[in-house]
């Protein structure tokens, strides 16, 4: 059932991930409403996982802004920096009144360079700064009253709070569910272990607290409290993916990242985890960007879907418009390509063939994401974009 939240938790805009030459994600621009399920889907290379990674920190990106419950949480510096060379440049040959202007936009671009920095760098030490206020603010009214036994044990329980509060990092709101799931877990330490980790990092000491929270979670994702002594070769395919998402989940994020999280496992298997998501989801309240080559379950799991092509997204909509409606050509490629368990219609079933080449004319005009009908996003020129609005009776 689609995600009826217009709350906005995560927003990217204009995300750029260059590894040297090699642009995987160039210029990427999307937001994933609270409760929503988000399917991003394309070929192998196409920018889907380095997103995912690119979202979660585990890459300092390139260029662009992400947030997260409204704050930024990642900020690129190139295009700063290539819009300062393009002024400087401008600078040589302009007029004594244009120079003027120009200086001050260099200075402004100068400044937001320094906010993105400093927002990329501190916006977990202000959310751990945040968190400890909270905590001073809950506890001081009652230590002023509390006297005694009643003191003694309230003081014991702030130090403590306050503790895990400095500990805190806007990220681990954010966790990730890894493609491979044997490559995913240590193999030098058990389940416990493993789950336990993200718990302990945080700052968490208390024993019965830990064991409290880790078999929670084993019987959540369906395994039993003894398997946590187990190491992860002990397990089957979709057993170790279970311990990756219980991983994830025992830190109570807002947020998970699920990279390719079946392609890995049988098909029966695939729908266990599938299913063991969709429940968690409706459970835990989870909001989900879920990365995925099989456009049938991404159609099965996710309310809206982007569609990527060579680090570029060219299609963004609903997931019932896009099979109803496909626009793009890549799309209309993908979407032909899916096999039917029917032979009368695998007969009949013609292959489309992408061919970016034939299929575009940008010679004269680059193409952006436009808006083709309210929530329906293509990228674009205006010839097409004009075209695409008349197959869709616009």
């Amino acid at each position: 059932m689609p995600n009826q939240n217009d709350e906005v938790l995560l927003r990217v805009e204009h995300l750029c991930q260059y590894f040297k030459s090699t642009k995987a994600v160039d210029d990427v621009s999307f937001d994933i409403k609270k409760g929503e399920v988000f399917g991003l889907v394309g070929e192998s290379g196409c920018g889907k996982t380095t997103t995912g990674r690119s979202i979660i920190k585990l890459y300092d990106i390139t260029s662009g802004n992400i947030y997260f419950k409204g704050k930024r949480i990642s900020a690129g510096t190139l295009s700063y920096k290539t819009e300062i060379r393009k002024l400087r440049e401008q600078l040589k040959t302009a007029s004594p009144a244009e120079a003027e202007e120009l200086r001050r936009q260099i200075e402004e671009q100068k400044k937001l360079m320094s906010e993105a920095r400093y927002d990329q760098k501190n916006c977990d030490k202000l959310y751990a700064d945040e968190i400890a206020k909270e905590v001073q603010a809950k506890y001081e009214p009652m230590l002023a009253k509390a006297e005694g036994e009643e003191a003694k044990e309230l003081r014991k329980r702030y130090t403590y709070d306050m503790r895990v509060a400095k500990k805190q990092r806007f990220i681990t709101q954010i966790q990730m569910i890894f493609q491979d799931p044997i490559a995913s877990l240590d193999p030098r330490k058990t389940v416990y272990e493993t789950i336990a980790e993200g718990l302990v990092i945080r700052g968490e000491k208390d024993k019965k607290v830990i064991d409290e929270k880790v078999y929670s979670v084993l019987e959540t994702v369906g395994l039993v409290r003894e398997h946590a002594g187990r190491y992860p070769h002990e397990f089957s395919g979709g057993q170790r993916q279970r311990i990756g998402v219980a991983r994830a989940v025992v830190m109570n994020p807002e947020m998970i990242i699920a990279d390719e999280p079946v392609s890995a496992l049988d098909v029966s298997i695939q729908a266990q985890v599938i299913n063991l998501l969709n429940d968690l989801r409706h459970q835990l309240g989870l909001t989900i960007l879920f990365i995925a080559h099989d456009l049938s379950v991404v159609k099965y799991f996710s309310d809206r879907i982007g569609v990527m092509y060579y680090g570029k997204m060219v299609e963004l909509t609903t997931s019932d418009e896009l099979f109803a409606h496909p626009l793009h050509p890549y799309t209309k490629s993908l979407l032909s390509a899916i096999p039917l368990p029917d032979p009368l219609y695998e007969k009949q079933r013609v292959r489309i063939k992408y061919d970016p080449l034939t299929a575009h004319d940008y010679s004269e005009e680059e193409p952006v994401l436009r808006e083709i009908v309210p929530g329906h996003y293509v990228q674009c020129n205006t010839a097409e974009f004009e075209e695409y609005q008349r197959q869709m009776g616009v």
